[in-house]
């Protein structure tokens, strides 16, 4: 039962940071590794199981996200197509291939949510000096998107931070509008994913988990649309920081 517990709510944080910052998985994960779980049945099993999370915190920020219908049309094909072939990398790859990348990965991720104050304030000051020759949702930030499906599809932890730092240099909206954006798309990413894993390998998911996580991010996707933005970002990140440094222990050390 408190194994149960902590699944649950390690899902409830994964929703609320997802739909705040981004990278929630940084806490999912590492609580499957702890608990036992193979690393790829962690991996898709959590993804599977924070799809809700996001599908929830995207409807959250739904009055965020008036008027942004254009850009999701041309933005969403991206975020289709990275998801699947991200999905299918994970999959097709050597299980030994995901156990040396996935640490770096981390890693990456672990830089990125410690940067990214700095980033949306260097996203901010270069929106502000494009004023209205900003540019829109072109061929760049379809790209963009696209990788940040790949990454997403594979392993996925910072991905919304990867988005929002992206998106926020290249579309001329505000964060708020921005961060909505991010939820969709990372729930456009995780959905196909989860369909991906689903016909190709559908051994690969421990649906106690996933269900599990589930519960706990739908929950926590509607924490952290109404009051997620309240808690102190320094406290998150701290808190992802940390358990990122034990999943990577755990995966270069599993003993």
């Amino acid at each position: 039962m408190w194994e149960a517990l902590a699944i649950l709510l390690a899902g409830v944080a994964a929703g609320t940071i997802n739909t705040v910052v981004g990278s929630g998985t940084l806490v999912t994960f590492p609580t499957l590794l702890a608990l036992g779980f193979a690393p790829i049945t962690a991996n898709v099993s959590n993804n599977v199981g924070l799809v809700f999370g996001a599908l929830s915190g995207a409807w959250g920020y739904r009055h965020e996200l008036g008027g942004t219908r254009p850009l999701l049309v041309r933005l969403a094909p991206a975020s289709v197509v990275g998801g699947v072939a991200g999905a299918v990398l994970l999959l097709r790859l050597p299980p030994r291939a995901f156990v040396a990348v996935v640490p770096v990965l981390i890693a990456l991720a672990l830089v990125l949510v410690v940067a990214q104050p700095r980033i949306a304030a260097a996203t901010a000051a270069r929106r502000e000096r494009a004023g209205a020759a900003h540019p829109g949702a072109g061929p760049l930030a379809q790209s963009g998107t696209l990788l940040a499906g790949v990454y997403g599809g594979y392993f996925g932890a910072a991905q919304g931070v990867l988005m929002v730092g992206l998106l926020g240099t290249l579309l001329d909206e505000t964060l708020q509008r921005i961060n909505g954006i991010k939820n969709v798309l990372v729930a456009i990413v995780n959905g196909v994913a989860t369909a991906t894993f689903l016909i190709i390998a559908p051994g690969s998911v421990d649906w106690a988990a996933a269900g599990l996580i589930a519960v706990g991010a739908i929950g926590g996707g509607f924490v952290g649309a109404r009051v997620g933005r309240r808690l102190p970002s320094s406290v998150l990140r701290g808190v992802i920081v940390v358990v990122g440094a034990v999943a990577i222990v755990r995966l270069v050390w599993p003993s």
